[in-house]
């Protein structure tokens, strides 16, 4: 496994600042069934989490209420240290879904046009690209290696390259914290890694906070700097070396079925 200091990361002391994202006694539940009950953690700027959890955990339900999409029923989300209900800089937040599976590999634009996409919502949807917006287009697809390809149809991409093509398209607005749900669905295994590895530089080199929903615990466990697990409620917060070293016992209880580690070697 790969060592990783989670106290300072990406050139940044992680003790000494405020959180990026604090959830206080969070709790949400659909018609009766709570998803989410008493869910408190927070994320320091320069951090790497990786949130994972069981299908149904609540992980999706959590994601939407730090979006914005969902209102907390009881319980705070603080980001940037203002109230979510006050939040008014979206702009500092992007977010990568799980895009490869269903993307229309018939959509007329380049890889090029759709990074410049992600700059919509600082130029408006009529402005022309000056040669400032230019550069940071080519500096987008330089961070995730995909420069290359900026003249290429997005359609004749693989799953993995229009993940980093997804990627590039929500840097180009220069976030302060990214939120990336499955990010390697679709993306073939031989690339998994050299994916991680992509964001663990963006992290590290860049300074961006990232959130990274996850089944894949054995090897999400070698890149970030810390893990959450979900299951309704938060089971562990913490280093991520300390959760691979959980008996199958407390994962199972974690998860709420059987679970057995399984060992990732890089």
């Amino acid at each position: 496994m790969i060592e990783i200091d989670s106290t300072f990361y990406g050139g940044i002391d992680l003790n000494n600042l405020s959180p990026i994202l604090s959830v206080k006694d969070l709790h949400y539940k659909y018609e009766q069934q709570y998803v989410l009950e008493d869910v408190h953690f927070d994320i320091q700027k320069g951090a790497f989490v990786g949130l994972v959890g069981p299908n149904g955990s609540g992980k999706t339900t959590l994601i939407k209420l730090i979006l914005g999409l969902l209102r907390p029923q009881a319980g705070d989300i603080h980001l940037f240290g203002k109230p979510i209900q006050k939040f008014k800089a979206w702009n500092q937040i992007s977010f990568v879904s799980q895009k490869a599976n269903t993307f229309n590999r018939g959509f007329p634009a380049t890889v090029f046009e759709v990074v410049s996409m992600g700059l919509t919502g600082k130029i408006g949807y009529l402005r022309f690209l000056n040669k400032q917006h230019k550069n940071k287009i080519h500096e987008a697809l330089q961070s995730v290696g995909m420069e290359d390809y900026a003249n290429r149809n997005i359609g004749d991409l693989s799953g993995g390259q229009q993940q980093r093509v997804f990627i590039a398209r929500s840097l180009v607005s220069e976030p302060e914290l990214l939120i990336l749900d499955e990010p390697t669905v679709g993306v073939d295994t031989e690339n998994v890694e050299r994916f991680y590895h992509m964001l663990s530089d963006l992290n590290q080199e860049k300074g961006i906070t990232l959130l990274l929903v996850s089944h894949d615990i054995g090897t999400i466990t070698s890149y970030v700097t810390d893990l959450l697990c979900l299951n309704k409620t938060l089971h562990y917060h913490g280093n991520p070396g300390d959760f691979y070293q959980k008996s199958d016992q407390e994962l199972s209880t974690f998860y709420g079925h059987p679970m057995h580690s399984i060992s990732h070697d890089h």
